[in-house]
């Protein structure tokens, strides 16, 4: 068991920093998105575009709670790392602790409230007839294991903010390994069909929770016995970070949901094809999806330190890594599209939508990762509401336009491009608003120096 309170990315390459904790936690979180990957994968074997379009319905409800787990992630990861910075290990105990124990209430409710309107919030998306008994037997089953996943991936959190790399990537890797194995055995080898697609993501999710809890608990300490005092003192300050943090994360499946909501007017194969193409974007761009995580922890313990010149460096250097990442998976996916289509034996109308992400839309990704490096600074700086404002004009404000402009003119395609033209827009004023408020954060910081020292 180890109880140092040392701070790792306080010195030594902020590149490096970046580029490690952004690759193990684009491996981790790529096997946590590899399960719902594998679980499409292998349905694709019972040759039914009906299940692929019915599971692309039940993705968009996943979606939310997934991406509510990520935002009290970043919570926790903003929390533990700075208190890392400051040497104060037994204030990142409790509040990895309370950070564990507000994830899992809050999301029982989630769940309870999921299952009980599911049905009626597949049939607004356009879920209807057998698509929408399929879909809403699946959430039946797998919505119950958010309550694993998000303790898994807190656990993950925690590790990150400790700088351990490896080990929080092995608990998202669990996952996707877990499902690898048991996904083909449920659904082709037993007959279960969905069914057994449900249970794998079941199987999976508990023994990352368990991986995650037992690095952070056994090999950490970073774990308190939980209590009502230490409770209460760490709500406040997590909440002051997971709620826009949820909220800012909540932004994307909301936007989802809407794209969901006008593919499905093109038919059930536009449908099967955006169920796959979405669990393509999160495997091919893990890396993107895993920044905001990644440098949280490094920005936060030099914040915490005082060193500024250092959070300057971690954000300009999450850009350029993020910039040369995207670019590097554009041109891998693109020259595998017709691989793809094969591989999940997708028909021509399913294709067109894939391609048209694959060719174009990824492109967009681009602005996806600067908005991301902006919202993880934004969060760690004290500034969490800035996150919300960005990610909610992109999918609040911007998606179902611009969206539906490009789609009158290209049809399901033209869904995929007004994602994109969304990303752009919001990607490019967050880069800005982002290096001014650092500059202004570090402004604020040395005149407060200079009160203190009068």
């Amino acid at each position: 068991m180890t109880d140092k309170a040392t701070a790792r990315f306080v010195t030594g390459s902020t590149m490096r920093h970046v580029a490690v904790m952004t690759l193990t936690g684009m491996i981790g979180l790529t096997f946590v998105f590899l399960v719902d990957a594998a679980t499409i994968f292998w349905v694709s074997f019972l040759e039914d575009e009906t299940l692929l379009a019915a599971l692309g319905y039940a993705w968009t409800v996943q979606f939310f709670t997934m991406s509510s787990s990520i935002g009290f992630m970043i919570a926790g990861t903003a929390l533990v790392a700075r208190s890392l910075g400051q040497e104060k290990r037994e204030n990142a105990r409790e509040q990895a602790t309370t950070a564990l124990v507000m994830g899992l209430a809050i999301q029982s409710v989630t769940a309870v409230t999921i299952l009980t309107f599911r049905r009626d919030i597949l049939q607004f998306v356009g879920a209807e007839g057998e698509l929408l008994e399929i879909a809403s037997d699946f959430l039946l089953i797998s919505v119950p294991s958010i309550l694993l996943m998000v303790l898994g991936m807190i656990s993950s959190s925690i590790l990150r903010a400790q700088g351990d790399a490896s080990r929080s990537m092995y608990v998202s890797l669990s996952a996707g390994v877990v499902a690898m194995f048991i996904d083909p055995l449920l659904i082709l080898s037993m007959g279960m069909g969905v069914e057994g697609a449900a249970w794998g993501i079941v199987i999976s999710r508990g023994f990352s929770a368990f991986l995650g809890l037992y690095f952070v608990i056994k090999v950490h300490n970073l774990y308190a016995a939980p209590k009502a005092e230490f409770i209460a003192k760490w709500s406040r300050p997590f909440f002051i970070v997971a709620v826009p943090a949820v909220m800012t994360q909540l932004a994307s499946p909301f936007g989802n949901y809407l794209m969901t909501k006008m593919i499905s007017g093109f038919g059930d194969n536009a449908v099967a094809g955006w169920a796959v193409l979405g669990r393509v974007v999160m495997l091919t761009f893990g890396g993107v999806f895993a920044l905001s995580g990644a440098i949280g922890g490094i920005v936060g313990q030099n914040y915490g330190a005082g060193q500024f010149d250092r959070v300057r460096e971690a954000y300009r250097d999450a850009l350029i890594f993020s910039t040369a990442y995207v670019c590097v998976a554009w041109a891998i996916l693109a020259s595998m599209t017709n691989i793809i289509i094969s591989v999940f034996r997708l028909g021509a109308e399913a294709a067109e939508v894939l391609s048209a992400f694959t060719y174009v839309g990824a492109g967009g990704f681009v602005f996806a990762g600067a908005l991301f490096v902006s919202n993880a600074s934004f969060n760690n700086l004290g500034r969490p509401l800035y996150s919300t404002a960005f990610n909610w004009i992109k999918d609040g404000a911007l998606i179902w336009p611009v969206c539906l402009f490009f789609g009158g003119f290209y049809g399901a395609k033209g869904v995929v491009y007004g994602q994109a033209v969304a990303w752009a827009i919001a990607g490019t004023i967050a880069i800005i608003v982002g290096w001014r408020f650092i500059q202004r954060v570090e402004q604020a910081a040395e005149l407060d120096r200079v009160k203190v020292t009068k």
